[in-house]
């Protein structure tokens, strides 16, 4: 097997007296859509902060093509900008039109011209499906095209790796759709993929892999055909009971 992107090795996070995390050993390779499911507090989030170094984990590694990933800003920035995320609560800049929001790191962190930062910007939005709205402020969009204007801006960067931290979670429950649509087309790009999610249809349809956290550790890391069919770990076959009786 190839080398992987991200190798996260022996991860642990605490805060304060509260570890979170728990020796996470996960190798993340090219092309893979890597749905994390589990419990609220079963550390999901907190790692996913943690592989782009929003978090510092307490010990442990997150490697990227075989380095550390160092606690150097500039190492973190170029890491990051390789290594893209969108938030569940969009992280929009409420004072820019949705271009500038799409053009802004572009030109800032990727030092495009104007011209080829628009015509980026251009190209994401009509693949999420708002380039009509391209003047908007994000005041004047609905939650799901928010959330499909931080996909495209983070498409612009044109990352190795894309996390979703929970994308649908702030979202009314007729905007999930439209989101969860995009990261489908999205999954069949070749675009490698990490997505925490509660969503469990879109993870057992989409992923080629799924990892159950629970208390801070991975539970079980199979194929989504056979975690959600055939869950070896007792609190897989827990956590899932009601959507397997469904």
């Amino acid at each position: 097997m190839s080398e992987a992107i991200i190798s996260i090795q022996d991860l642990s996070k605490s805060f304060g007296d509260h570890e979170v995390l728990r020796k996470i050993d996960i190798d993340v390779y090219a092309g893979e859509i890597i749905c994390i499911v589990g419990s609220s507090g079963s550390g999901k989030s907190t790692l996913l902060r943690c592989i782009n170094r929003l978090e510092r984990q307490t010990a442990g590694k997150i490697m990227y093509h075989g380095k550390e990933i160092r606690d150097v800003q500039r190492e973190i920035n170029e890491y990051r900008s390789k290594v893209g995320m969108v938030f569940q609560s969009f992280n929009l800049f409420e004072n820019m039109t949705v271009l500038q929001n799409c053009m802004l790191c572009t030109r800032r962190v990727l030092h495009l011209s104007k011209e080829e930062a628009f015509d980026r910007a251009i190209t994401h939005l009509k693949e999420v499906g708002m380039a009509p709205y391209i003047n908007a402020k994000p005041f004047q969009l609905s939650g799901g095209q928010k959330q499909r204007v931080a996909i495209a801006r983070s498409l612009c960067m044109n990352p190795e790796v894309l996390l979703f931290d929970e994308p649908t979670s702030a979202l009314d429950p007729e905007m999930v759709g439209e989101v969860l649509n995009v990261m489908k087309e999205l999954a069949t790009t070749g675009l490698t993929m990490i997505i925490v999610t509660h969503e469990m249809a879109f993870a057992r349809d989409v992923s080629t892999r799924t990892i159950f956290m629970d208390r801070g550790y991975v539970a079980e890391d199979a194929a989504p055909s056979e975690l959600f069919s055939n869950p070896k770990n007792p609190r897989t076959r827990e956590f899932l009971s009601r959507y397997l009786a469904g």
